[in-house]
């Protein structure tokens, strides 16, 4: 009995330590560190080293690479990495305002925040899907309620999928007592070969804002968007997925979107832009997921969610 006795207790004790294992390392550990001019960015690293890096300033996405250590976005040669300066590249979050489609700064105010990480986040759903990730957390302050009179709290999960996709999942609550309306945009900068040798599938026969002529209406009619100048659009009721097909790496860039009805497409081609090299503009392309032409509602108490979710698959 005495033996037998042992053995069980040997075993619950390695099924409890299997279990223990399990548990830690269900969501592997980020890496809390100083980046650029000493502003705090969490790395987060996969089983087969892909990764994302994201700033807490801007709760901004500087880095997303693959398994052979290629970098998936692009970050300005010119960046400012000094608040109040928004970050250029990455993935800035283009929050509770687009553009100057309203009374508040351009693009408004998020991405101009220090976000914390979130402690208490919503439970990720039971798969295995979900590989590695961090949550973020902004709350409105003193300072924000004055320009934008709203009680709010924005959560993003930014982790990668078992195939090494990138999601990125809003959560925006309304913690105040009236309903209030926004709109918004994520804007995420893609590595392209050459802006020249891509195309933008998904988009035909839908109308669009043009961006360049004071958001005029115009439908298009074309099979893909090519790039030979500057480019600017909002489309408008688009399909989920948007695919960015890259020539000259044989790669498409998949861009699926959920909550937000619009999408923009952008290139400055060689328009001066401040914190943009000259030659940046060749090296990327933004197909952001948004809601510009119709404000999202969110009433007291309530929740809007939106997913931008981007992968690479091979093309010939």
């Amino acid at each position: 009995m005495g033996n037998k006795g042992n053995l069980g207790y040997l075993i619950f004790l390695w099924a409890t330590l299997v279990a223990v294992v399990s548990m830690a390392t269900a969501q592997r550990p980020f890496e809390r560190t100083k980046g650029i001019n000493g502003l705090e960015k969490i790395i987060v690293r996969d089983d087969r080293s892909r990764s994302f890096e994201v700033y807490l300033y801007g709760g901004q996405v500087a880095s997303w690479k693959n398994e052979k250590g290629e970098e998936l976005l692009v970050m300005s040669s010119k960046a400012v990495f000094k608040p109040p300066t928004p970050i250029r590249g990455g993935i800035p979050i283009l929050f509770p305002q687009y553009a100057n489609t309203g009374p508040l700064p351009s693009h408004g105010f998020v991405r101009q925040r220090f976000w914390e990480i979130d402690t208490n986040p919503p439970q990720l759903p039971s798969n295995s899907y979900y590989k590695a990730w961090v949550d973020l957390i902004l709350r409105s302050s003193q300072d924000d309620l004055k320009i934008w009179p709203h009680k709010f709290e924005y959560r993003l999960r930014v982790h990668l999928g078992t195939e090494g996709d990138l999601i990125l999942t809003s959560r925006v609550k309304n913690t105040d007592v009236k309903p209030f309306n926004f709109t918004m945009a994520l804007h995420p900068y893609f590595s392209v070969s050459d802006i020249s040798e891509i195309q933008v599938d998904g988009l035909q026969n839908l109308n669009y804002l043009d961006q360049l002529k004071n958001r005029t209406r115009f439908t298009d009619h074309d099979k893909s968007i090519i790039f030979k100048s500057q480019f600017d659009r909002i489309y408008l009721s688009t399909p989920d997925d948007i695919r960015i097909v890259d020539k000259k790496k044989q790669k498409t860039i998949v861009v699926h979107k959920e909550g937000q009805v619009d999408a923009v497409v952008w290139n400055p081609w060689e328009k001066k832009v401040e914190d943009l090299g000259t030659e940046d503009y060749r090296r990327f392309v933004t197909v952001e997921s948004a809601a510009v032409e119709k404000p999202i509602t969110v009433n007291p108490g309530q929740e809007w969610k939106g997913i931008l979710q981007m992968s690479v698959v091979p093309s010939s």
